[in-house]
């Protein structure tokens, strides 16, 4: 999927000059960064001919490059933030995940029409597979709870319902006078809302930005009464819609959102959602005549008109793959924002953690259970322990941490740093004596848009070869003929093993079982690539492996060795679910994650709280999309697992350290002693 292409993007192979007069183009490096990508090249000084004059909306500062403009008769490029921006605001430095770049005016500016008022009264916006990018985009913000910025808590609760939602806006906000409203407009919504809904309660959204203190809002909290009172701080807009019998705004984008959540609100202003037959119009643009979808105005208004990008593959993008990125950032935000108090962490670990879940408030480690349960009690931050462990205390909040399905190119028991991690709640993905998020993610089934998203991923996977731990080469042994079954060793002290083996438990004992319940079968034994490297226990003797595994694919890479294979035999190894997305048969003998969802032959015995039957899309959804966490290692920034697979198969993954690399050669010479490092 290429990104959308716009009229107002610079044509051809060189650069448009783009000349400006607010510091905000040379100060912010993601904004020139967009332009320079959309075909524009920030310049200072006097305009030529074929040059345009860069604006920043209708600022303060933009009367500056208009006055050039006009007198130097050059085109004007305006510049805005999109309507999905960022997790933090933009006063405080967060970076924009796009821009809209406008050569016609200001989308919120009803004066003359916008490159986005041409798209909304004149684009067919008729093509399916273009609705039904929409209908799924708009389903997704929803399932999300994404709005333009995301600082909301989504677990707080909103007000009863039965209220009338008006949404205040900043002092200043030029969509207000550019929309043909002033200070006094908002009086009047406010009186309007209670003559037309006579006994309903009132509830006022402040705008993120006068909330946090850059600027003052309308409405001030002295209005409070019986009747009026404000929304929480941290409360989702989402939710506050789900309970609102009616919305009124000015010009805010909350209304365009207000409608996505399937209302009409009453407006006030003239923002660019007005006028297309979803909005109930108090001050209403003669010009605009079209009656449009939800559909068609979010096609043209999210997929069509920004310009997207994606910062982890600095590059343009789709709408899809920024909301992907988008998606990221604010579930790391939202995990993290309270902020962590770590304990059993090793040492080489940590830089790591810190890393990927110190973003909001760095991690705070301490050396034993007692220090940081009290240490997360007084600070009101979440417990972060490794692995299967003990359940919340109190009101402490317990993560579960592990590695991901994706992780590295190269073992942990090496020391290389992971692309991906867990952080359960419930229990831990591997327990299958406890529920753990997993399984209420599997339970729950895909979000919209989930399948095909996940479909894509697997794919992705395939083509690419990627595993667990990428390790091992694709020179396999001349092999007999024969129906072959790959046997996966494990390390045998794993906890997936000790916690989710049967009366099988050892690689000798897997081998056995195998051989006898397919006496003719040629058995390929895999050992793990941890066991192999001498760092974990687990190891065959040649002697016992006689008789039992036809070969031996030592040094077998994953995705070779479930190449050659008719189908595989495993205790709860993630090769198992690794040889599932690649369309093999898998036979548990233990109770692995992937088990019990009526997509594996399961010789083990199986919670019977597994009672959903996902297609294999969807539980990859869960497995590989919505449980775990992922960090790019070029940006450091969160990043989908689309951009983990593409990391993972590039061979330009930073480096381990020289120490970590001696200090992964020592443990070779104290395998016995992995307590150590593990």
């Amino acid at each position: 999927m290429t990104p959308q292409s716009s009229s107002t993007k610079a044509a051809g192979p060189e650069a448009r000059r783009l000349f400006v007069f607010n510091g905000g183009f040379l100060t912010q490096p993601r904004i020139r960064r967009i332009l320079e990508l959309a075909g524009y090249e920030v310049k200072l000084g006097a305009p030529g001919p074929t040059d345009a004059v860069g604006v920043w909306g209708k600022s303060p500062t933009s009367p500056r490059g208009e006055a050039v403009a006009d007198f130097l008769e050059r085109d004007i490029i305006r510049v805005e933030d999109p309507f999905l921006r960022s997790v933090h605001l933009g006063r405080e430095g967060a970076a924009p995940l796009g821009l809209l770049i406008d050569s016609k005016g200001a989308h919120f500016s009803s004066d003359k029409p916008s490159d986005l008022e041409r798209l909304l009264a004149t684009h067919p916006l008729d093509d399916g597979a273009l609705l039904e990018r929409a209908r799924v985009g708009m389903a997704r913000l929803r399932a999300s709870k994404l709005s333009k910025y995301n600082l909301h808590d989504p677990d707080r609760s909103p007000p009863p319902p039965g209220y009338v939602l008006v949404i205040d806006q900043t002092k200043g906000d030029a969509s207000i006078a550019e929309g043909g409203s002033t200070a006094s407009t908002f009086r009047e919504m406010l009186v309007f809302a209670q003559t037309e809904h006579p006994g309903a309660r009132v509830v006022i959204k402040a705008h993120p930005e006068t909330v946090a203190g850059h600027r003052k809002g309308h409405y001030e909290h002295d209005l409070a009464s019986d009747r009026i009172s404000f929304a929480e701080a941290d409360l989702c807009p989402w939710a506050l819609f789900e309970g609102a019998v009616g919305v009124y705004t000015v010009s805010s984008q909350l209304g365009f959102e207000a409608i996505l959540a399937g209302h009409k609100p009453r407006v006030f202003g003239q923002p660019f959602y007005s006028g297309w037959g979803l909005t109930a119009d108090e001050n209403p643009v003669p010009r605009r005549e079209r009656r449009l979808t939800r559909a068609q105005l979010f096609s043209a208004a999210m997929i069509l008109y920004p310009t997207w990008y994606d910062p982890c593959r600095d590059r343009l993008c789709t709408f899809e793959e920024a909301l992907d990125q988008l998606e990221a950032e604010v579930r790391a935000f939202r995990d993290d924002r309270k902020g962590h108090v770590a304990t059993g962490i090793r040492l080489w670990k940590r830089r790591h953690l810190q890393r990927a879940l110190g973003r909001e408030r760095p991690v705070i480690f301490k050396k034993n259970r007692a220090e940081a349960e009290a240490a997360a009690g007084e600070t009101g931050r979440d417990l972060l322990v490794w692995g299967q462990d003990e359940a919340s205390m109190g009101k402490i909040v317990v993560r579960h941490l592990e590695d991901g399905c994706l992780r590295s190119r190269g073992l942990g028991a090496e020391l290389t740093a992971p692309l991906s991690f867990v952080a359960d709640r419930a229990g831990i993905y591997y327990d299958p004596t406890r529920k753990s998020d997993l399984e209420a993610m599997i339970l729950a089934g895909p979000p919209p848009g989930g399948e095909r998203r996940a479909e894509r991923l697997i794919r992705s996977i395939a083509r690419t070869g990627i595993s667990k731990y990428n390790v091992g080469t694709d020179t396999v042994p001349e092999l007999p003929a024969g129906h072959r079954i790959l046997v996966v060793g494990q390390v045998e002290d794993d906890a997936s093993v000790l916690l989710g083996a049967s009366d099988i438990r050892t690689n000798r004992d897997l081998l056995e079982a195998a051989r006898r319940a397919r006496p003719d079968a040629v058995l390929l034994y895999k050992p793990h690539p941890d066991v192999e490297a001498g760092l974990r226990p687990g190891q065959i003797a040649k002697a016992d492996l006689a008789g039992k595994a036809d070969v031996v694919l030592a040094g077998v890479s994953a995705d070779k060795a479930i190449e050659v294979a008719d189908e595989i035999w495993t205790i709860t190894s993630t090769l198992g679910f690794e040889a599932l997305l690649r369309g093999k048969p898998v036979t548990c003998l233990g109770t692995p994650f992937y088990a019990g969802w009526g997509l594996t032959r399961d010789l083990g015995a199986v919670p019977a709280r597994r009672t959903a039957r996902p297609s294999l899309a969807a539980l990859a959804h869960a497995c590989l999309i919505a449980y775990p966490r992922y960090v790019d290692p070029q940006s450091d920034l969160p990043c989908p697992p689309e951009v983990a697979v593409e990391r993972l198969s590039s061979a330009r993954l930073p480096r381990r350290s020289l120490a970590y690399r001696g200090l992964a050669k020592l443990q070779g010479i104290f395998a016995s002693q992995s307590w150590l490092w593990r």
